[in-house]
């Protein structure tokens, strides 16, 4: 498992790598390519009216066909010529006509609501060409050559027409405002698609990594589950066994005093596995959720002085003291009085397994609302910032360092936290490595009495 894991890690990561660098290039490959295809389709617009705009009524045939008399010259070869020239675009079209008809080319190719600025350019190769036609925005937009899309086409008449070489050479310029945003927009729905589908594989990537690693960890813990379970239960077995032989020996059971010294051992050692057996199908129930609380008016300043009384020997041994501030006025909540108790219970147990020589435990109460305040901090020997993001997990149990005698199964915590959660309140932890541990809990109180 410890090679195999990092090398799903990595072929993961790279197949991602390599999902997201084709995503990348392929949606630069279609704004690439959407960029081309509107041009063509602004060019095969503006074609169609260029050749509309090209049309041109024929001159007036008294004057094309007008023959003078001998001697007399009118009109002149100028006034002729000036009367047979082509009516510009300017002459014919007006700016709005102009403006609908590349409206409706521009709708024919597909490119509704497309916004544009166009001119139309007289006397095109002379040095001071002029503009005939503009739209309104049009030298603006002109102007910024990076963001547009400008596009020239001429205006003439079809090659081998009588009107060629007569019609002044015009061009209609198109200008397209932030082509780039445009072909964003038409492509917004693939890129949104391309992105979320992407993401999509991220969070699967995400997911799968955290379930590995979770089932790593579960992995380490149940393996520390079972080595302290069997140590747990491999003890008292192994009492017992002893004092099991020695009452079959002879003087032994001459000797009452000694059958009854033995046979407490015996009773002792089984009332520990009972005990270890309880915190087993205790976990369990909590797994399933089926913790029933059989509630009723408890006076917590009450419990928690009965169960610090339960641990003089363990604090004698230690030279460790537990400092009482119950200073709750109201300390009335409705709970189950068995269950709370070992809540009280789990937690000075945690500080005294926890503890340095010397234990200091300050266990205060206090009303803050309509809640009740429980405080248990000691000077113990901390915890890390892991250690303490985890500490109520479920068989979870923090690294001790030198310290080798800390027993149990990881589940005191994780059971202080159901049943916190149980009556309705909350648990938090602070703590400094080194330095020691504050538990902090908070339940609902009541003022009168109600019903069970």
């Amino acid at each position: 498992m410890k090679k195999i894991f990092p090398l799903i890690i990595v072929l993961i990561s790279l197949s991602l790598i390599g999902i997201i660098y084709i995503q990348f290039n392929w949606i630069d490959t279609m704004l690439v390519n959407k960029q081309d295809e509107f041009r063509w389709k602004v060019i095969n617009a503006l074609r169609e009216v260029s050749d509309q705009l090209a049309e041109q009524k024929p001159p007036i045939p008294s004057l094309k066909n007008y023959r003078a008399r001998p001697g007399w010259n009118f009109p002149s070869d100028q006034l002729r010529s000036e009367l047979m020239r082509p009516a510009t675009v300017a002459q014919k079209f007006t700016t709005f006509e102009v403006e609908a008809k590349l409206r409706k080319a521009m709708n024919n190719q597909g490119l509704k609501n497309i916004p544009f600025e166009f001119g139309i350019i007289g006397d095109v190769g002379s040095l001071y060409y002029e503009y005939e036609l503009q739209s309104k925005d049009f030298q603006v937009q002109f102007e910024d050559t990076l963001n547009t899309l400008q596009l020239h086409i001429p205006i003439q008449p079809p090659a081998g027409t009588d009107m060629e070489n007569l019609v002044p050479p015009e061009e209609i310029i198109m200008v397209v405002p932030d082509i780039k945003a445009l072909v964003f927009r038409q492509m917004r729905w693939m890129i949104v698609g391309a992105i979320f589908f992407t993401l999509m594989i991220i969070s699967a990537f995400y997911i799968t990594v955290y379930a590995l690693l979770r089932q790593k960890k579960l992995s380490e813990i149940k393996n520390d589950f079972i080595n302290n379970m069997t140590h747990e239960f491999k003890t008292p077995l192994a009492t017992i066994s002893l004092a099991v032989d020695a009452l079959k020996n002879n003087k032994v059971l001459e000797d009452r005093s000694r059958m009854e010294y033995f046979s407490g051992i015996i009773k002792e050692e089984n009332k520990r596995m009972n005990k270890h057996v309880e915190t087993i199908l205790q976990a369990a129930l909590m797994d399933r959720q089926q913790i029933e609380l059989n509630r009723e008016l408890l006076h917590v300043n009450a419990i928690i002085t009965d169960t610090v009384a339960n641990y003089t020997l363990q604090l004698q041994e230690i030279e460790g003291r537990i400092d009482l501030k119950l200073n709750a006025e109201n300390d009335l909540i409705n709970g189950d009085a068995v269950h709370f108790k070992n809540l009280v219970s789990n937690l000075i147990d945690n500080a005294v397994k926890y503890s340095k020589e010397k234990l200091v435990l300050r266990i205060s109460s206090s009303n803050v609302g309509r809640n009740l305040m429980l405080r248990f901090e000691d000077n113990g020997i901390g915890m890390s910032k892991e250690t303490v993001r985890r500490i109520f997990e479920k068989f979870y149990r923090a690294h001790t360092g030198n310290l080798h005698n800390v027993k149990g199964f990881g589940l005191g915590l994780s059971y202080v936290k159901t049943i916190i959660d149980a009556h309705g309140g909350r648990i938090r932890v602070d703590s400094t490595l080194g330095k020691g541990s504050c538990f902090t809990l908070e339940v609902p109180s009541v003022k009168e009495k109600v019903s069970a």
